[in-house]
C-alpha cells in the first residue's frame, strides 16, 4: 500500500497524538532513522487493518474506560473439549452458549495455531489456525458471541517455522530474525525461567550457530534489536484483530528484549514495545469499536509485575500472579494472614487499567510471584505437600548454577484435597473459597475450564507427554463431561453448579465492577475480609479459610460497615449483627444490609 494514499484521517481524539507518539518511541529504541523506516512499515499495516476489520455486531467487549462487573473470562485450549465429526472449536462453542451463556462475557482460546511443543506455545505459523482445530470461521464465530482473547505468542518462534527455516537456509526475511551468540559468550546475569540451556547449537548454511532460547530448544527466541522483527510482530497483531480477537495476550513478554550484561527481563525497551503495541491496537481499531485490550503475562514478583501498567500507557491488565500461591497457601495452612498483608498494601491500579484474578491456569502455580511475600520455609514446606497430593514441580535456573523451584504443575481441584494436617472432607468446599477469594477482588476474574469441571490431576497426560505441565491440560469428551454435570453427586456437578450460580449473582452486584473500591480489614487469621464498593451497593466480604466452624461477632460486623440486619446474598439468609454470625468451613459471605 503507498503509505502517501493511505487516510489517517480520524474522528476520534488524539490521533495524530498517538502518531506522534509512535514516532518518538521508535525513535528511542531503533533511532531516528530505522524508527521512521519501522514506523512507515506499521502505519502502513495499521491502515490496512483499520480498512478490513469488519463492523459486525459483537456482545458486550471488556471496556476500559467502563469495566463491568459482568467482565469474566473463560481460560481453555481450544481442544479441552472435543466431540465426534465436529471441529472442537465448535464444539466450545457450543458448549458455551448451552453452559455458559451470561456467566462470563470473554474467551481466553489458548494458542490455536499450528505448533510443534509446549501445547501450542511454539507456534510454526502465526497466521494459520490448527486444523486439527477448526479454522479461522470458526474463531469468528467465537468472537461474535463472546470477547475473543489470543494469545500474541511474542518472545519466540517453533524451529520449525518459517522465519526459522531461512535463518537456517541463510534467507530473508528470517536470516536476521534470531540472536546468535558465541558459546563462551558470559550470560550469567541472564534472569531464567527454566533450566535448560539457554544457547542451542543450530547447524545452518553459515555453519553452526548458537541461538538464544529462553524457554526450550524449540523455541527460538526472536531479536526485536531489528526493527523488521517488531514490524512483521505488528503484522501479525493485526491479523488477529481483523480475525475478531478484542483481547490480546502478550505471551512471556518480559523476556522481549536481550542485552548482554544485564538480566534480560524487563528491560525498559520491553516497556517501551509494550507501549508500542498499545498505541497501534488503538490506532488499528475503527472508530466504532471498543478499544482493544493489551494483556501481559509475567509469571515474576508482584512489584516486577504490575510494572507493565507503566503509566497507564502499557497494559490494560497484567495476570494478577500473586494471588494463586497466596490463596493455596491460606487454604492449606488455614490461615489468610500473607493474604492479607499482601492486600492491605495493594495499590489500585492507574485508570483505566486493571487485574486479571486467577487461581489456576494451563501452566501451573507459580512460585516466583509468592517471593518475599510467603516464608520460605512455608513454601519449601507446600511443595513437598503438593508431591503428596500427586503434583510436580518444574525448576528454574539461577545464576550460580543452582536450581530453584518456580512452579507448582498440579490441577487446583486436587491441590486443595486437604491441608497440612493432610486430605479430608473438605475439598469440595475449600476449592469453591478459593474461587470466592479471586471473584471477590478488585480486577476481571479468569476461571480456568478445569476449575469450573473440577478436573482432577491428569496423570496418564503427563505419561503420555513426559511434561509435568500436562497434569492440568486434560482433553475430554463433550459427553463425558455433559455426563458429569448431569449427575449432581459428582465433584464436577457440584463445583460448577455453585460457580456458576455465583458468577450470574456477582454480575448483578456493582460492588464488584473493576473500578470500584476495595479495602481490605483484618479480623484475625481466619477470615479473609474486605469491603469492595461503597453506599448501599456496598459488599462486605467475608471468607472463612479454615476447617473449623468460626463465629463473626458483632464488632467484626460493625469493623466491616454492617448494618444492624445484613444478608448474606449468597445464600440470601438474614442476619441480625448484634447476634454475630457462624460461619461453616470455607464459607464464604457477601454481605449486604437487608432492606427492611
Amino acid at each position: 500500500m503507498n503509505l502517501q494514499g493511505a487516510n489517517f484521517e480520524d474522528p476520534r481524539a488524539g490521533f495524530a497524538q498517538r502518531v506522534h507518539a509512535l514516532r518518538n518511541l521508535l525513535a528511542q529504541i531503533y533511532g531516528a532513522d530505522a524508527g521512521a523506516d519501522v514506523l512507515r512499515a506499521i502505519l502502513e499495516t495499521i491502515a490496512e487493518c483499520r480498512s478490513s476489520v469488519p463492523e459486525a455486531e459483537r456482545p458486550r467487549q471488556l471496556q476500559p474506560r467502563h469495566w463491568s462487573a459482568e467482565d469474566v473470562v473463560l481460560i481453555t485450549y481450544g481442544n479441552t473439549l472435543s466431540q465426534p465429526g465436529e471441529a472442537p472449536l465448535a464444539t466450545l462453542r457450543r458448549f458455551l452458549g448451552s453452559r455458559l451463556d451470561g456467566v462470563v462475557n470473554a474467551v481466553h482460546v489458548l494458542p490455536f495455531f499450528p505448533f510443534s511443543s509446549d501445547d501450542g506455545f511454539s507456534v510454526i505459523d502465526f497466521y494459520s489456525v490448527d486444523p486439527a482445530l477448526g479454522d479461522w470461521s470458526d474463531i469468528s464465530a467465537l468472537s461474535q458471541d463472546f470477547a475473543l482473547m489470543a494469545d500474541l505468542v511474542i518472545n519466540h518462534v517453533s524451529r520449525e517455522s518459517l522465519w526459522f527455516m531461512d535463518f537456517v537456509n541463510d534467507r530473508e526475511p528470517g536470516r536476521g530474525f534470531f540472536l546468535t551468540l558465541e558459546p563462551g559468550t558470559d550470560v550469567t546475569r541472564v534472569v531464567r525461567p527454566r533450566n535448560t540451556p539457554l544457547l542451542v547449537p543450530i547447524h545452518t548454511y553459515r555453519g553452526l550457530r548458537h541461538v538464544w532460547a529462553t524457554f526450550s530448544e524449540d523455541q527460538i527466541d526472536l531479536d526485536f534489536s531489528r526493527p523488521r522483527v517488531l514490524a512483521e510482530m505488528v503484522r501479525v497483531l493485526c491479523h488477529y484483530l481483523r480475525a475478531g480477537a478484542r483481547i490480546i495476550r502478550l505471551d512471556a513478554i518480559a523476556y522481549l528484549w536481550k542485552e548482554i550484561g544485564t538480566p534480560c527481563i524487563h528491560h525498559p525497551n520491553t516497556h517501551a514495545v509494550v507501549r508500542v503495541l498499545r498505541l497501534v491496537s488503538e490506532l488499528a481499531c475503527h472508530p466504532d469499536e471498543d478499544p482493544v485490550v493489551l494483556v501481559t503475562e509475567t509469571n515474576v514478583p508482584h512489584s516486577e509485575n504490575v510494572s507493565y501498567f507503566g503509566s497507564g500507557d502499557e497494559a490494560h491488565m497484567v495476570y494478577q500472579f500473586s494471588l494463586a500461591p497466596l490463596v493455596l497457601h491460606a487454604l492449606i495452612k488455614g490461615s489468610s494472614r500473607h493474604l492479607m498483608q499482601w492486600g492491605a498494601v495493594l495499590e489500585p491500579p492507574p485508570g483505566g487499567c486493571t487485574f486479571l484474578n486467577f487461581t489456576a491456569s494451563h501452566d501451573g502455580i507459580g512460585l516466583r510471584p509468592a517471593e518475599g511475600l510467603v516464608p520460605e520455609d512455608d513454601l519449601r514446606a507446600l511443595v513437598d505437600l503438593m508431591h503428596d497430593f500427586g503434583g510436580f514441580v518444574s525448576m528454574r535456573m539461577l545464576a550460580d548454577g543452582t536450581q530453584r523451584p518456580y512452579e507448582i504443575n498440579v490441577s487446583l481441584f486436587d491441590a486443595l484435597r486437604g491441608t497440612f494436617a493432610g486430605e479430608d472432607q473438605w475439598q469440595v468446599e475449600r476449592f469453591l473459597c478459593s474461587q470466592a477469594i479471586a471473584l471477590s477482588l478488585q480486577g476481571v476474574p479468569a476461571l480456568y475450564l478445569h476449575s469450573l469441571l473440577a478436573t482432577p490431576n491428569d496423570l496418564d497426560g503427563v505419561e503420555r507427554s513426559g511434561r509435568t505441565r500436562s497434569i492440568n491440560r486434560r482433553q475430554c469428551q463433550l459427553d463425558e463431561v455433559e455426563a458429569l454435570l448431569t449427575d449432581l453427586r459428582t465433584p464436577t456437578a457440584r463445583v460448577f453448579g455453585a460457580l456458576t450460580e455465583m458468577l450470574r449473582l456477582r454480575r448483578r452486584l456493582p460492588a464488584f465492577s473493576p473500578a470500584a473500591r476495595q479495602r481490605f480489614v483484618p479480623l484475625g487469621d481466619s477470615w479473609v475480609s474486605l469491603i469492595r464498593g461503597e453506599g448501599v451497593d456496598a459488599v462486605a466480604v467475608v471468607i472463612n479459610v479454615t476447617a473449623g466452624i468460626r463465629h463473626l461477632d458483632a464488632t467484626a460486623l460493625d469493623a466491616l460497615g454492617c448494618a444492624e440486619q445484613v444478608v448474606d446474598r449468597i445464600r440470601d439468609e438474614a442476619f441480625a449483627s448484634v447476634d454475630g454470625i457462624d460461619v461453616a468451613p470455607y464459607r464464604c459471605l457477601w454481605l449486604q444490609a437487608h432492606a427492611a
